[in-house]
């Protein structure tokens, strides 16, 4: 069962399709998985902090006011996190040297290696579930990858 959708184009509604049965579902299959996947990764970090963590990765350098602004989370809470991965040797945090006032902060190569080493714990933890599942199945979970990032997609 897979659909191929174009990105922004409108499937045609199933009747028979119970799209907040579907929603509820999803949610807590997605709930589920964030969390054995943090559990999988025996990370030394709180969420926030592998969030902010992977984040800094991902935009930096970058600034504490747009790295509260990417987490969604109040200036002084990035700046707690920031300060507890920064003591870990995780990042580092620079002033501007235009107006000191700004602070930078990117990841180290510390930091770095621990996201790689979480990203293969989860992947090797999912890849073992994944199977387990019989060669349609799997098909099914790999076509259904699309969609799930259109979810995710902020342009739309």
């Amino acid at each position: 069962m897979t659909a191929n959708i174009a990105p922004g184009a409108r499937p045609k509604t199933d009747a028979n399709l119970d799209t907040a049965a579907v929603a509820a579902r999803l949610r807590l299959s997605a709930t589920r998985l964030a969390r054995r996947l943090r559990q999988e990764s025996d990370a030394p970090l709180t969420p926030s902090q592998l969030s902010a963590l992977a984040t800094i990765e991902r935009h930096g350098p970058i600034t504490l006011g747009a790295l509260a602004e990417r987490e969604r989370v109040a200036p002084p809470s990035v700046t707690k996190v920031v300060t507890k991965l920064e003591a870990a040797a995780l990042v580092e945090r620079r002033l501007d040297d235009a107006d000191r006032r700004v602070a930078w902060v990117s990841i180290t190569a510390p930091g770095t290696a621990l996201l790689s080493k979480i990203r293969q714990r989860k992947t090797a933890w999912l890849a073992s579930r994944l199977a387990r599942l019989d060669a349609e199945q799997v098909r099914c979970v790999a076509a259904a990858l699309d969609a799930l990032e259109s979810l995710m997609d902020d342009t739309s």
